[in-house]
């Protein structure tokens, strides 16, 4: 069955729905829309037509890719028409979008503009307020990927609040390690194999089976060393709390 799509929105999570659905034989990509003409130019290949949202046509699908706070703006500015509106946020309710018929299609992964993104492998989370376009979803989001998983907003906001810690968090650590590497002239590929392993070991086994560091065994002497190393103050902060969350998660006390 053909599925007739649009997409609101020119960042990174618009470029890559529409080079994906511009490749699939069994979507057509009808308009996409923005405001700015100069981002819009890049995405003219993709599409039959760039628009501004007010000369949007019907479609069976209109995906909604834009931050967070303007998703209702947006929304509200769609013309009236008998299509299914979603947007892809993990973190905003269906209830922000105030057409009836709405969803949420939701791709659970971190996009940056360069990335190779093979949608097969990621997981999309689907939301509609009827039944109906909820199959409808669903036979969108298997042009993209095998893990389709139908969850409310609940779930969806409680998925996303996990991935902030899995992704934004973990990364964040990284780019300390990286400073802290680089301040005496360590290469960071020295924990690549670290960094690799890690992860491996939080995807193949329970992440609290795994647990290992100074923390783990409480080792007080290790741990004040260093802490006595770490000469800026939000490190020595972001240190003494995730310490002090692993003492705590394995009984154990400071």
């Amino acid at each position: 069955m053909m599925i007739t799509i649009n997409i609101i929105g020119t960042g990174n999570v618009a470029w890559h729905l529409a080079n994906h659905l511009a490749k699939n034989s069994e979507c057509i990509l009808l308009q996409i829309a923005g405001r700015s003409k100069e981002k819009l130019e890049r995405f003219k290949h993709l599409t039959k037509e760039v628009v501004v949202i007010q000369e949007l046509k019907q479609a069976s699908i209109t995906i909604i890719a834009v931050a967070d706070d303007a998703i209702t703006r947006v929304a509200s500015q769609i013309p009236e028409m008998d299509t299914l509106i979603v947007h892809t946020s993990g973190s905003v309710s269906i209830d922000r979008i105030p057409q009836k018929r709405k969803g949420v299609f939701y791709p659970l992964q971190s996009f940056s503009k360069h990335d190779h993104v093979d949608f097969s492998a990621i997981p999309i989370c689907i939301e509609a307020s009827y039944e109906e376009d909820v199959q409808r979803l669903y036979n969108l989001a298997t042009r993209f990927s095998t893990k389709v998983h139908t969850i409310d907003s609940h779930q969806r906001k409680q998925a996303h609040l996990a991935a902030v810690f899995v992704n934004n968090f973990t990364n964040h650590c990284y780019t300390i390690a990286q400073e802290l590497c680089e301040k005496d002239n360590i290469p960071f590929e020295l924990l690549h194999a670290l960094l690799e392993k890690t992860a491996q070991k939080a995807i193949d086994h329970a992440p609290s089976d795994v647990q290992t560091g100074p923390a783990k065994r409480n080792d007080k002497e290790v741990i004040k060393e260093h802490l006595d190393m770490l000469q800026e103050e939000d490190h020595k902060s972001i240190y003494n709390t995730l310490t002090a969350s692993i003492i705590s998660h394995y009984g154990k006390k400071l």
